[in-house]
């Protein structure tokens, strides 16, 4: 098993199955990113490059981004939570998952992002 499997595997409910159903979210809507271990949690990557990552920590999940300066879409929505650069979506419950939300913060994520950055 990948490290990154295990992470998320190991964590105690909500949390695995929070990450779990944000593992489907992000990599059905963003098929090209790959899923990795570092900075010892799920980060995705694109071409190399970071883009968004996975944390359960402190009571809930943070779907964080990497370059969150150029997202533009749904910025009630996430925390900077005494971060310069990354802003985050956080979840406590799977109930608090805005599937729309998410999916169009990817989108945008993806889609605003330098395009020499990623290829």
């Amino acid at each position: 098993m990948k490290p990154a499997e295990h992470y998320i595997l190991n964590q105690s409910e909500p949390f695995k199955t929070i990450l779990l159903h944000l593992q489907m979210l992000i990599e059905s809507t963003i098929p090209s990113v790959e899923l990795l271990y570092k900075y010892k949690i799920p980060f995705y990557y694109i071409s190399n490059r970071p883009f968004c990552y996975l944390n359960a920590n402190k009571g809930y999940v943070d779907v964080g981004f990497w370059n969150a300066g150029h997202i533009t879409v749904h910025l009630e929505h996430m925390t900077t939570a005494g971060r310069k650069v990354m802003k985050s979506l956080r979840y406590k419950s799977i109930d608090e998952i805005n599937e729309t939300v998410l999916i169009e913060v990817l989108q945008n994520a993806y889609l605003v992002k330098d395009k020499k950055f990623y290829k």
